[in-house]
């Protein structure tokens, strides 16, 4: 798996961290930069850290999974994919969405509930043999720059992109794992 497929992953991971902080930046249009710097970084390290995990875990078995690992990395992110499409066109009730306090426990549980996907990913590239020291930072920065953007976006616009940002997420991670049949 090449640098780009690596970066596209990352992107594709960071959309439920991006649909997330956009909903931050809006409803806690008034966090202070230690908090917003705070929850890029949050996203950032869980999102590179249940790779590693999943990487490790995986390759306990990483050799019978071989044979078959576009069947599985298709498994894998189509699901993960399915659903953050299917959570993507899902609207939230109201109280669900407007938290009032911003706390570090709020964002230490929104950044491991973003990155548990991330966990099958590393499955999946204990499978494939990928190098997992190039494809980790590349997933934390990618989901820590695109945290910082959505944090402004949603300062600025609110959360209508936010259904969009997962939706995409999960076709990208749809059509990566198709990729990987071929």
């Amino acid at each position: 798996m090449g640098i780009i497929e690596i970066i596209l992953i990352g992107i594709g991971l960071s959309m439920d961290a991006a649909a997330v902080s956009m909903t931050n930046g809006m409803v806690y249009a008034k966090l202070s930069k230690t908090k917003f710097l705070m929850t890029a970084l949050a996203f950032g390290f869980f999102q590179a850290l249940m790779p590693a995990l999943g990487y490790f875990t995986g390759a306990l078995f990483a050799g019978v999974m071989e044979k078959y690992s576009g069947y599985v990395i298709l498994v894998i992110l189509g699901f993960i994919g399915g659903k953050m499409v299917k959570d993507g066109m899902t609207d939230c009730g109201e109280a669900e969405c407007a938290k009032k306090e911003f706390t570090y426990a709020l964002l230490l549980a929104q950044a491991i509930a973003t990155s548990i996907d991330a966990f099958a990913v590393g499955v999946g590239f204990a499978a494939t043999h990928v190098n997992i020291a190039l494809a980790l930072p590349i997933i934390g920065m990618t989901t820590f720059i695109i945290s910082l953007f959505a944090l402004a976006i949603g300062r600025k616009f609110g959360d209508k992109l936010g259904a969009k940002a997962e939706v995409l997420g999960g076709i990208i991670l749809i059509l990566i794992g198709i990729k990987a049949l071929f």
